[in-house]
């Protein structure tokens, strides 16, 4: 089964208590999140089951929204190598911020050591980051693109920002459709990336005329772009559509819940050590 971007952004369209969800209220609520998780202690025993508690909840507003798994899954896979990358290096490094190590006992080879220290800063780093995107994903699935960005500006984001992510939201899916007509045409020259018949600088170089084409084509669509933006009257003066609503009582009572969890989540574990 092949996953293309239409296919995960239909996810934010569905009908959920969640979805229902004023976006402002959502986008706070992730920020805050956010902010609560990095907050936390580089390295404490109670880390893991304040993360635990604040991921259940994630998981369970999930589970309410009815979101597909398969494209959850999709989305942190998509993420998971940027972070894991400096997360799997850091049982090997130590870290200024620790006044002593402890090495474990066995060899490895080119003269590296492993540290409790430095793999328990690993371990919380990974937990904090599988919540923070959780958190992403989840306002990501249960929310238009376009009503995040105008929640942002609702939220006094300056209207550059908010023109640049407008424009990025409405060709994201357009150089999605480019890229999926080139791998089109790859497949019907018989490319494959995995074929090991072939040698790897041509693959390379194939890839590299590929990543080449998209950014050129970029290049010529965003002059038509604002040529036609020029000639509809749009200039530095140019603002976001916003439209402002009240908020509901599932809107407080969301704002409510989420505050309470962080609250909870700290305090319910602050007597473990």
């Amino acid at each position: 089964m092949e996953i293309t971007l239409t296919d995960i952004e239909k996810e934010a369209y569905k009908d959920s208590p969640v979805h229902r969800l004023d976006g402002r209220v959502k986008l706070l609520a992730m920020i805050l999140i956010i902010i609560f998780t990095v907050s936390l202690p580089r390295v404490h025993e109670d880390n893991l089951m304040r993360l635990a508690f604040v991921e259940l909840y994630l998981i369970a507003l999930m589970a309410l929204a009815k979101l597909n798994p398969v494209y959850v899954m999709v989305r942190f896979l998509a993420v998971l190598p940027f972070g894991l990358g400096i997360i799997v290096i850091q049982p090997f490094v130590r870290q200024p911020f620790f006044g002593s190590f402890t090495e474990y006992p066995i060899d490895l080879p080119l003269g590296l050591t492993v540290t409790y220290e430095g793999l328990a800063f690993g371990i919380t780093l990974l937990a904090k980051f599988i919540v923070c995107i959780s958190a992403i994903i989840l306002l990501s699935s249960t929310t238009k693109m376009h009503d995040i960005v105008g929640a942002a500006r609702q939220l006094g984001i300056p209207k550059e920002i908010a023109l640049l992510l407008t424009m990025m939201v409405r060709y994201l899916f357009l150089f999605w459709s480019v890229l999926k007509r080139i791998r089109t045409a790859q497949k019907c020259r018989l490319f494959n990336i995995w074929n090991k018949k072939v040698r790897h600088r041509w693959i390379l170089e194939q890839i590299g005329y590929t990543i080449s084409s998209i950014f050129v084509m970029a290049y010529e669509q965003g002059e038509r772009t604002y040529v036609s933006m020029l000639c509809r009257g749009c200039g530095q003066n140019g603002n976001v559509p916003m439209r402002s609503k009240d908020l509901k009582t599932s809107d407080v009572l969301f704002s409510v819940t989420t505050l309470a969890i962080l609250v909870a989540s700290y305090l319910l574990f602050i007597d473990l050590s």
